[in-house]
């Protein structure tokens, strides 16, 4: 087959559609539910039904598909498990936009109906991103897709539910809460965003009764104060060793509330008197339970002032902290205000200031679920990846609080539990209960609330396989290989699934968990829309192709360390594709199907290297891919591709494939570039699927897909191909042609010139691989002449090259114009000095040092490094040709 099978340059955006398809069609993303080959299987982290693409979801699912697609190619029966999230608060959310459009309003449709909506919007407008992944080239098992929904998974999730409360692990109880008073519903802790904002801290006094004097108290909320039900001072603060009052008047009120002591009150804020709030604040409801202290609600799920707060009764809880500090200062009792930068939780969904609130809502008792989930990553049945993620998640389990499951909306898993209003039974059962199972009445009404969508999440790995039911693909596949999963969501949603997998399997989820790192801009910079930073997969992907793209990220994906994403990064990987395609356009003038194999004794040196080096590359990609270092995985076999292959090999090979029909040399060299080529796809296929698959199918003597393709180099062909004697023989030759065409570069010799040059050495290995490889060198370096001298007869005009033992010398005379080159290098050196000292100046300006971003700082600061190599480049070669002319 020739080169005419590919055009001249590579067009992803046709390619990855026809190869996409073409996977799908023939069924090569799908596992086996019971297979003689081993397991393995990821679950995919559900995107929400309401997500769009973006770069966090693509370096996931990038990593999780290099994953898959490597393991295809060793052999394994690979699942990766896809699908959604119903998403309740942001789909909710999404469908009440859409109604507010058309003018209506989930009230108005009533519950029954405004599920029916969502529904409606989920099959015409959600899992948008499915499609988008595809765009990546995910290859999941699509005919398997979940939904978090789904009758399955909701009969799941329902099952958890009776199981956790007859255990007495799921109860219902007043608690503080975080409640957002737009969404209308419980957060759980991890749903608040915490935002730095200015605030006042508020010095309040709180008068002794029938006393101006009292205790004063510092607050950044006074608006709860309506709400006080004590005062509290630490009883080893000297400050309070001698009161004797027990009671202050409650500000702006008639209320007389008491003073309690307790060591919780940190002497060293404020001024050592706190008011406590037990209805609003989780600290002080904690207090009100110790002291026994009343609990009043101030501040209602609209964030509007109760009746609690009298005069004040109906207002926003802003608008009042401003008139009960005005009332506060009218009545003397407002000490004095002071700034504050202050750290305020919002909902992570709307942004709203998230309300502490008193609210009796369905919480799970996650101690003792959390003590094994710990006890799992402790002894080492789950690793987390990187390791230094295992404290933060010790340190998180280790004091888990109890989590609050309920949430004040329509859209999710409606919880399982009904209430007898004439007798005040509950009923929590897995099938829905017709009567109240104590008297009898047929009046029995089912807790309004949802799951937490998080609940359902944390049952992924096994309810996707069919659990309850012990499915086949439940026991091929259960404990999952990996998860891949971003830090953000580490106590989300693997914590929970490991509580939940342990809990329910009697097994950990997964066996690794790998936390990728964050994708930022060029500079390091988190990607928000404010900034104008944000770089959209899909348009990188319609720009550049997804081959590009994907190798990016994995080229930087480091343990540890953000992901840099730039375009111009991206472009220069679409320069690596283009690379690959130029190279097998190339070699398909030449291979044909009868180049198949070849005799070790017949190859040369280089053909022998190439076959070493893509032995160990293939070791590299392995390790790199199994020890989660991508980046080092995609380094070696760039390096390979471009460097060996490319810029080695083909150059070398190409004097051999040149030969006419018949040649000795010509059938060897097309073999070993066939299996080269072959086998460079095969690695390279995990990180860049189509690219690889277009090019395989155009390969003499290959059938099917590169995806049913076998990794290269397992342990026997690994041990008969690696040679590191050879590498190192290698390696001594293209140094001595490198050190020649640097010589050529400095003095500005005419690529096409041929030069004479002499070689000096003692080592009689060198001097063979001189010997043996000297068409090679003298080829590749554009040598007249190459032969050997004794120093006493090195000519007076020479540049010279010192590689290993070996000099050799480039003899100049009649080669350059040595007065022209003087002339030149003088004006080269003048000009870059020029320069430099302006970019000196720059560096020495305090003011530019000061105002100027930091990253135009760093490219200052980088050129002028260049500038400096340049100039010493510069003038050590003047001195040279000087010393000669």
């Amino acid at each position: 087959m020739g080169s005419d099978s590919l055009d001249k340059g590579y067009e992803p955006a046709g390619i990855e559609e026809k190869w996409y398809q073409f996977w799908q069609d023939n069924g090569f993303f799908k596992a086996e539910d019971t297979s003689d080959h081993p397991p393995f299987s990821i679950v995919i982290p559900p995107p929400n039904v309401t997500g769009v693409l973006h770069m966090g979801h693509a370096l996931n699912n990038v990593i999780q598909d290099i994953m898959c697609r490597y393991r295809r190619l060793q052999g394994y029966n690979v699942l990766w498990m896809p699908g959604t999230d119903h998403a309740g608060i942001a789909t909710q959310n999404v469908v009440e936009r859409d109604l507010a459009a058309r003018g209506k309003h989930r009230d108005q449709l009533g519950r029954e109906a405004f599920i029916d909506e969502v529904w409606k919007w989920k099959e015409k407008s959600g899992g948008a991103i499915i499609n988008q992944l595809k765009r990546l080239g995910a290859s999941c098992d699509w005919d398997r897709e979940r939904f978090t929904m789904d009758e399955g998974l909701s009969d799941a999730v329902r099952k958890v539910f009776v199981r956790l409360y007859k255990e007495g692990l799921i109860y219902e109880g007043q608690y503080i809460i975080n409640w957002c008073p737009r969404c209308f519903t419980a957060l759980a802790d991890l749903e608040v965003e915490y935002e730095e904002q200015d605030s006042y801290l508020y010095y309040v006094r709180y008068p002794f009764k029938g006393q101006k004097k009292g205790l004063t108290v510092a607050t950044t909320r006074p608006e709860t104060m309506f709400g006080d039900t004590a005062v509290a001072v630490n009883p080893s603060d000297d400050r309070f060793t001698d009161l004797a009052e027990t009671h202050v008047l409650l500000p702006l009120t008639d209320r007389v509330i008491p003073i309690i002591r307790d060591t919780y009150v940190d002497t060293a804020f404020g001024t050592g008197a706190l008011k406590v709030t037990p209805a609003h604040d989780p600290n002080d409801f904690d207090l009100g339970e110790k002291h026994g202290l009343d609990r009043i609600k101030v501040i209602d799920d609209k964030g509007l002032m109760t009746e609690a707060a009298g005069p004040f009764q109906g207002l926003d809880r802003f608008e009042c902290r401003t008139r009960a500090v005005q009332a506060l200062a009218d009545q003397g009792l407002l000490e004095k205000k002071e700034p504050l930068k202050n750290s305020v939780g919002t909902c992570y969904r709307c942004r709203t200031v998230v309300e502490p609130a008193l609210s009796k809502q369905w919480f799970v008792k996650v101690k003792p679920l959390a003590e094994k989930a710990t006890e799992a990553v402790r002894s080492g049945d789950t690793r987390i990846i990187p390791d230094t993620w295992s404290k933060t998640y010790f340190d998180w389990m280790d004091n888990i609080r109890d989590w609050c499951i309920s949430r004040q909306i329509w859209w999710g898993h409606r919880i399982p539990v009904w209430k007898c209003p004439a007798c005040n039974h509950v009923m929590v059962e897995e099938t829905d209960p017709t009567g109240c199972a104590v008297c009898g009445s047929k009046n029995i009404v089912q807790e309004t609330d949802v799951l937490d969508t998080w609940f359902s999440s944390a049952l992924w790995p096994f309810s996707t396989m069919g659990w309850p039911e012990e499915t086949p693909l439940l026991k091929t596949f259960y404990p999952t290989s990996v998860l891949v999963t971003g830090f953000d969501i580490l106590f989300f949603w693997v914590a929970r699934m490991m509580m939940f997998g342990i809990h329910f399997k009697e097994e950990v989820p997964f066996k690794d968990v790998y936390i990728h790192a964050l994708v930022r801009d060029e500079h390091g910079k988190k990607m928000s829309k404010s900034k104008g930073n944000v770089i959209d997969p899909l348009k990188v992907i319609d720009q550049y192709g997804a081959d590009a793209f994907r190798f990016t990220l994995a080229a930087f994906a480091a343990q540890g360390r953000d992901v840099k994403m730039s375009e111009s990064r991206v472009e220069g990987y679409r320069h690596f594709v283009n690379k690959l395609w130029n190279a097998a356009r190339f070699s398909l003038m030449h291979i044909t199907s009868e180049d198949n194999a070849f005799e070790d004794d017949n190859l040369t040196l280089w053909e022998r290297w190439i076959l070493s080096r893509s032995a160990a590359t293939s070791l590299a990609v392995k390790q790199g891919i199994e020890n989660y270092r991508f980046n080092e995985a995609a380094s070696a076999v760039y390096q390979f591709v471009w460097h060996e292959f490319c810029d080695w090999f083909i150059e070398t090979e190409k004097p051999a494939l040149y030969e006419k029909q018949g040649g000795i040399r010509r059938n060897t060299a097309r073999a070993v570039l066939a299996k080269v080529l072959k086998d460079t796809l095969v690695m390279l296929h995990p990180f860049m699927p189509f690219v690889t698959e277009e090019i395989y199918h155009l390969l003499p003597a290959t059938e099917g897909s590169v995806m049913q393709a076998e990794f290269p180099y397992a342990k026997d062909t690994y041990a008969r191909y690696r040679n590191e004697p050879v590498e190192a023989d290698m390696a001594f030759v293209f140094d001595l042609i490198s050190g020649v065409r640097n010589i050529r570069s400095e003095m500005n010799i005419q690529p096409s010139m041929k030069i004479k040059v002499l070689a000096h050495t003692e080592n009689e290995k060198e001097k063979l691989l001189i010997v043996e490889n000297k068409a090679v060198i003298s080829t590749l370096a554009t040598m007249e002449r190459l032969s050997f001298c004794d120093l006493e007869n090195v000519p007076k005009a020479c540049a010279s090259s010192v590689n290993g033992n070996t000099t050799c010398f480039v003899s100049l005379e009649g080669v350059i114009d040595f007065e022209k080159e003087i002339l030149r290098l003088e004006k080269e050196l003048e000009k870059n000095t020029k320069e430099l000292v302006g970019v000196q100046k720059r560096l020495g300006n305090e003011s530019f040092l000061e105002k100027a971003p930091q990253e135009v700082i760093d490219k200052v600061h980088a050129r002028h490094a260049d500038l400096t190599e340049k100039n010493e480049k510069l003038a050590a070669n003047l001195q040279r040709i000087q010393e000669m002319a």
